[in-house]
């Protein structure tokens, strides 16, 4: 279920704080009841990133599979990464 708090909450930032690491979940503020703004800790912000970043990496291999056609022999992929990423 969602954590949802009343922005007048956002004054206690300790207790905001504790919330965000404790729940590992974004915490919904609202105001005038309606959603204004969404809080949650960097360690959560930093995961939703990452698997951003991984869902455009496939996005873009779909979308490059779709106009080429052509595979990559995964052997021949992962030599070109160890090249590219360790010299």
């Amino acid at each position: 279920m969602p954590l949802i708090v009343p922005i007048k909450d956002l004054r206690n930032t300790n207790e905001i704080s504790s919330l965000a690491h404790k729940s590992k979940e974004p915490i919904f503020v609202t105001k005038n009841g309606y959603s204004d703004l969404v809080v949650m800790s960097s360690e959560l912000y930093d995961s939703f990133v990452r698997e951003k970043d991984i869902d455009y990496a496939i996005y873009k291999a779909e979308k490059e599979f779709a106009e080429t056609g052509e595979a990559v022999d995964a052997k021949t992929a992962f030599e070109e990464l160890e090249k590219k990423y360790f010299g």
